[in-house]
């Protein structure tokens, strides 16, 4: 059997950077699990807003949470009133004995639900509680990534009792390329799980939106052309 790899997690540090951003040498355990549990309870409570992830960043008297989403109005609410209901809650069942520390929270609107394979899973898992044919919410789900200009190619793969057959199997589709083995390829890889009445069904979704190596700006693109200019007038 091949050893499989998280493909966010092999390229962390490389083309990607952490979700959690701070660093503590005394409470690391603790702040760590706390980020864990605070990113799990934001995605669960508020799952109809579809949010694709939660960032931690930590200081000495603030914490700030950046919650990226392709339904903020959902999230955010009549005159801002999901967001202090959201702050009250995080603030009273994960900081209340510390009252000191400052908690702000900030949305990031996503455009185009497409680019996350955090959405893009768990809109199939939807679909699939909802008793609608795998085949066809693979297919119509991987047509639609692929719609987008930036993606260059999506794996879609379901596993469970597919369709409420007595044996569990996998099932898969895929589109474009999708280079795992390249470290320099941006590739967003998200799992979710779908509960239905004959059990629970995994759903696997990989997108790849090229190399982030290989794409220069246009004034990055100038600079070469300067420096690589020979000079008139001068013997090289």
């Amino acid at each position: 059997m091949g050893h499989k790899v998280n493909p966010v997690g092999l390229r962390m540090g490389i083309i990607r950077g952490w979700d959690s951003k701070w660093f503590d040498k005394k409470d690391y355990k603790k702040n760590l699990k706390q980020d864990i549990t605070i990113r799990n309870v934001i995605m669960d409570k508020w799952k109809p807003a579809s949010i694709s992830g939660v960032e931690i960043e930590r200081s000495v008297k603030m914490i700030k949470i950046i919650i990226k989403t392709a339904r903020p109005g959902v999230l955010i609410g009549r005159g801002g009133s999901g967001i202090e209901d959201l702050k009250r809650y995080v603030q009273n069942y994960f900081f209340k004995n510390s009252r000191s520390t400052n908690l702000k929270v900030e949305v990031q609107e996503i455009k185009n639900f497409e680019e996350s394979a955090s959405i893009v899973a768990q809109n199939i898992a939807e679909q699939l509680e909802k008793r609608k044919p795998f085949k066809k919410v693979m297919k119509s789900m991987a047509d639609q990534v692929m719609k987008k200009s930036g993606n260059l190619g999506v794996k879609i793969e379901l596993a469970g009792r597919l369709g409420g057959a007595e044996m569990s199997r996998k099932e898969w589709t895929a589109k474009g390329r999708l280079p795992l083995h390249t470290l320099r390829a941006d590739i967003d890889f998200s799992r979710k799980i779908a509960f239905t009445s004959y059990g629970t069904l995994g759903v696997k979704v990989w997108i790849y939106k090229g190399e982030v190596f290989s794409k220069k700006s246009e004034e990055e693109k100038k600079e070469e052309e300067t420096r690589n200019r020979p000079i008139k007038g001068r013997k090289i």
